[in-house]
């Protein structure tokens, strides 16, 4: 419940926000809207994100986290740039399979969505219970599970490991 509150609030001053010259009507609206989004996703609203409550976790996100990211998605850009503008097209899609270590819903959907907003990959499935997650792949360099895991996710895996699972 307390989540779904925070979810509500958090919509609502978003709504604010986005409507800056707020009059009753709006803000009557966003509460409307708030409600209704808060009623039909307040479930899938991750619930432990209180981790990041904690210096160190936050520390990591910001220094070693969204440096990988930012580059990784440089990379990606560049890479997808490439395939688009060369004369072949040279890409070769489909999806892999690959093996993850995290187990928590949050390490799992930072994972997840760190991947499909990488350019030229996108998470299709997440198998939590074996620890896969399926990823689509603007140009497969490999099917094997290990060297797929290296290449598309191993940096991601250990910096949200140390933000999201282990011990403070």
């Amino acid at each position: 419940m307390k989540s779904k509150i925070t979810l509500f609030l958090g919509l609502y001053l978003i709504w604010c926000f986005l409507n800056w010259m707020p009059d009753w009507q709006h803000l009557l609206v966003g509460v409307l809207v708030a409600g209704l989004v808060t009623i039909v996703t307040g479930d899938l609203f991750v619930s432990n994100i209180h981790v990041l409550h904690h210096l160190r976790r936050v520390w990591y996100f910001l220094i070693y986290y969204m440096p990988v990211f930012v580059w990784e998605c440089i990379k990606a850009n560049l890479d997808v740039a490439y395939r688009v503008l060369h004369p072949m097209l040279p890409i070769r899609p489909g999806i892999v399979k690959i093996k993850t270590n995290l187990k928590t819903d949050t390490a799992l959907t930072f994972l997840a969505n760190s991947i499909t907003l990488t350019p030229g990959t996108m998470s299709v499935d997440i198998d939590r219970d074996k620890g896969v997650l399926y990823i689509h792949w603007i140009h497969v360099e490999t099917t094997d599970c290990e060297k797929a895991t290296k290449i598309v996710a191993a940096h991601f895996e250990k910096i949200l490991a140390k933000i999201f699972e282990e011990d403070v």
